[in-house]
This record gives C-alpha cells, sequence and structure tokens, in this order.
C-alpha cells in the first residue's frame, strides 16, 4: 500500500511540474498603479472583470475578427467563436499576453498572418485545439512553453518548425492526420525541455524518430504502429509513461530487449496483437496487456523470486504493484503459483 501511495504521488509531481513553471509566471500580476487609465479600456465585444483586470472573456460570442487586445491584458479567452484569422495588429498593443484560448473557432493557416504569433514574446500557453490547421503554425514565440493542436487537420509540421522553442514543455498534436512522412530526423530538434508529447490518434505506423532525450510521457494511442526499433528508447532515457494501446503491435515487432526499460513506471500495450507476455524492467509498477492474445504466462517473468514469510511484499523481482490482463486467452485452470501472484498484483485477469 505504501509503494502504491508513493508512486501516485510521483506521479501526480511528474504531471504537475509539466505546468508549475508554466503557471507559476503566468500569475505573475503587475500592480494597478503600473497602468494608465486608457489600459482599462474593454472591448465591447467581450467582459472585463473588475476583479480580474487582466483577463479578457470573449468567449461563446459568435466573433468572427480578434478585437484589439489592451496592454494589461495577460489572459485572452476567445474560444468557441466563428474567427478564421489571427492578423497582427490586434496585438499591437499586447505585449504583456502570456495565455491565448483559441479553441474551437475555424483558423486556417493562411488565415495566420506571418509574426501575429511569434510578436507575443512574453507568450507561455497557446490553445488552438479544434480549428480548421494542416500543418504546425510557424514561427511560434520563444517563449512558448505548451501548444495544444489537438482535433486538427495537421499533416505536415515545416522544416525548422521547433527549432527555436528550448521552452516548449508539452506538445499536443492529438487526433490530427499525421503520417510518418511528416518527420524528419530533425523535425523535435531544438524540444530541449519537452517533458510531455502526445500523437495519440494519428495515421501513424512507426515510431516517431528522434525525440528529445527530456521526453518523460508519450502518447501514442489510436495509430497503427506495428514495431518498435532496436534500442529505440535508448534516445529518451527518462521516458516514465508510455501509451501504445489501440496500434498493430505483435510479438515480432519488438525489440529483443522488449520494455526492459529502468525508467518506464507505467507501460500500456491494450488492444494490440500481442501473444506473449513482453520482456518488461523491474522498475515497471503498472502495466496494462489487456485485450491482446496472450494465451500464457511465465510466472516468474513478473513474480517476485521471494516473499517475505507471511506477508504479501516483493524481496526481489519485478515492482509491478498493478496488471491487466482481461481480454487475452488465457485458459482455466490457472496454477496456484500464478494466481498468488496475480493477487499480490491486483491483477485483472478476466
Amino acid at each position: 500500500m505504501a509503494k502504491n501511495i508513493c508512486f501516485i504521488i510521483w506521479v501526480l509531481f511528474i504531471a504537475d511540474t509539466v505546468w508549475a513553471q508554466s503557471v507559476r509566471q503566468a500569475y505573475e500580476v503587475h500592480e494597478p498603479e503600473d497602468w494608465t487609465v486608457d489600459d482599462f479600456d474593454c472591448p465591447g465585444e467581450c467582459f472585463c472583470p473588475p476583479s480580474f483586470p487582466t483577463a479578457l472573456y470573449c468567449e461563446n460570442r459568435g466573433l468572427k475578427e480578434i478585437p484589439a487586445i489592451p496592454s494589461r491584458i495577460w489572459y485572452l479567452y476567445l474560444e468557441n467563436n466563428l474567427i478564421e484569422t489571427i492578423p497582427e495588429k490586434p496585438f499591437e498593443n499586447a505585449t504583456q499576453l502570456r495565455w491565448i484560448n483559441l479553441n474551437k473557432n475555424k483558423i486556417t493557416n493562411y488565415g495566420i498572418e506571418k509574426g501575429a504569433l511569434s510578436q507575443l514574446k512574453k507568450l507561455l500557453f497557446l490553445f488552438l485545439e479544434d480549428n480548421e490547421l494542416e500543418e504546425v503554425p510557424s514561427p511560434l514565440p520563444r517563449s512558448l512553453e505548451q501548444l495544444q493542436l489537438a482535433r486538427n487537420k495537421v499533416s505536415r509540421i515545416p522544416q525548422g518548425t521547433f527549432s527555436n522553442l528550448e521552452n516548449l514543455t508539452l506538445l499536443d498534436l492529438q487526433h490530427n492526420k499525421l503520417l510518418d512522412n511528416a518527420f524528419q530526423r530533425d523535425t523535435f530538434k531544438g524540444l530541449k525541455n519537452l517533458m510531455q508529447l502526445n500523437m495519440a490518434k494519428n495515421a501513424l505506423r512507426n515510431m516517431p524518430p528522434r525525440l528529445p532525450a527530456n521526453t518523460m510521457q508519450l502518447f501514442l494511442d489510436n495509430n497503427s504502429i506495428e514495431g518498435i526499433p532496436e534500442n529505440y528508447f535508448n534516445v529518451i532515457p527518462k521516458v516514465a509513461f508510455l501509451r501504445l494501446n489501440h496500434n498493430k503491435l505483435s510479438d515480432a515487432g519488438l525489440p529483443s530487449s522488449g520494455f526492459d526499460v529502468s525508467s518506464i513506471l507505467d507501460l500500456q500495450l491494450s488492444y494490440n496483437h500481442l501473444t506473449k507476455f513482453p520482456r518488461i524492467s523491474a522498475h515497471l509498477q503498472h502495466l496494462h496487456l489487456d485485450h491482446n492474445k496472450i494465451k500464457s504466462v511465465n510466472v516468474s517473468v513478473i513474480c517476485p523470486t521471494t516473499l517475505h514469510a507471511g506477508q504479501d511484499a516483493f524481496i526481489h523481482g519485478p515492482q509491478l504493484s498493478y496488471l491487466r490482463l482481461d481480454g487475452n486467452e488465457i485458459k482455466p485452470p490457472i496454477p496456484m503459483d500464478l494466481m498468488t501472484c496475480f493477487k499480490l498484483l491486483q491483477a485483472v485477469i478476466i
């Protein structure tokens, strides 16, 4: 129980790390005496809460254009409108912007004026989910720490798009139209601090090449990935959370060492084509193998070599605390030693 609690705390710590530094910077607030009377002007299409003078709320208003943004604004909410373009002019005075939410609009790449985003030298968060983008927008401000592009039509990543984004910690490209040919060997070059990369729900058949070395969370669910190259994880030695659910992985598609990677703590391989239990690291704690074609499990692969007498605690061997094997082809009767091991692991097997 103590080990599970420690693991949960560690998971929360890693997830929060992706946000923490950005949030601290984003929520620094100027003193009101730094502003002039003109700074308190509010665009008629929007709402400026007196209790939150650095925020501008323009969401759900049927807007087709971005209004002029006052210089005091740090947080700009423009989601769920009919906006098609991002010109430079509305942002001429918005030199303090940290956060822009443009989710659920109709923005295309052709509608983004060159320099409109890169001029925002303090921008940390950019939300462009649910738009009409066909490629990752560029150029972007070097200050950016989170880029959210889920549910667009992105199929291209122009050369050098990420080359100057050394502060980016989170890149979300899930639910787009990325194919393997969208990536070059240097596509992710420059993302020195990237921690979370989400490319779930695309059309990838291969693992993306040359990921940033600091990647800790890699999400590739719902693609068509058939195999993982030998030594693939050598370039991402810090990866702790790996999700490959709903792909086409087979036994032949796994490297000889399987997933025997000491950094991986949470591994999800549900809904693939595996027939054998893959090789895993002794450090792995959560493993999802449900809905594959696994017929049997070697107890020595997942269970400890010795136990404390009369206690449900590991001394040697894997540190798994949770295992899912339901939806496979494991037939009863299950050997007693394996049942004892499953009990210790809180395993779900049927």
